[in-house]
């Protein structure tokens, strides 16, 4: 017979959630996603939050070059070092507000900051001795790195590159340590999956082909 799961008494207890912007298109193929973050604050995020009953912090926006102020140096790995700066930002930014006991809500549509978010709650976790999994809703994987993306666009390899997969730079986003087992990232809604995202998603366990944690 079914029974109700009790409501626990602090489950609607406030929340300080600080907002960080991240307005980048420099992973992505086509332009116009670094709006995203003032998109979403002008569709009124805070005040929904606030209606919830959380204390909300607008941390503003990082500060991330445009493409027309850099050059691409490698094809392969477009605007690499500009996106590493600032997802190294942003994974500090996370970082912190977590240890204040506090919840970071990340704006952008360059899934790229992700490896930024991912990063900083990876490093959260990690001074605690715990682990972390992934949940990604997206219809791509996301698992692609420089030798497998036929675009060299890093909007593509966020997911690899917090398993422990791609550029070197991005990799060291938040210390040298792998930031999720890919056995610990479940893909939701997902509808294309290259061949080679599929080998970096689903390595030989047995041979152990996954960087150390």
């Amino acid at each position: 017979m079914f029974k109700p799961v009790p409501v626990k008494k602090n489950f609607n207890r406030e929340k300080i959630i600080h907002i960080i912007g991240a307005p980048m298109d420099l992973g992505a193929g086509r332009r116009g996603v670094d709006m995203g973050p003032s998109a979403i604050r002008i569709a009124g995020i805070g005040d929904r939050l606030r209606e919830l009953g959380h204390r909300v912090i607008d941390e503003g926006d990082i500060s991330i070059k445009t493409q027309e102020e850099q050059k691409i140096r490698d094809p392969r790995m477009k605007y690499l070092p500009e996106i590493t700066r600032a997802v190294t930002v942003l994974c500090n930014k996370v970082s912190g507000i977590m240890e204040d006991g506090r919840f970071p809500l990340v704006l952008g549509g360059d899934h790229s900051i992700a490896v930024g978010t991912i990063s900083g709650i990876a490093l959260y976790a990690r001074k605690r001795k715990k682990r972390i999994g992934v949940l990604w809703i997206d219809a791509h994987g996301d698992f692609n790195t420089p030798a497998s993306s036929p675009s060299g666009n890093i909007h593509g390899m966020p997911l690899a590159v917090c398993s422990g997969f791609g550029p070197e730079p991005l990799l060291a986003v938040g210390g040298k340590f792998r930031k999720v087992d890919p056995r610990n990232v479940a893909i939701v809604g997902l509808r294309d999956l290259d061949k080679q995202e599929r080998k970096n998603k689903q390595p030989d366990t047995e041979s152990h082909e996954y960087p150390p944690t």
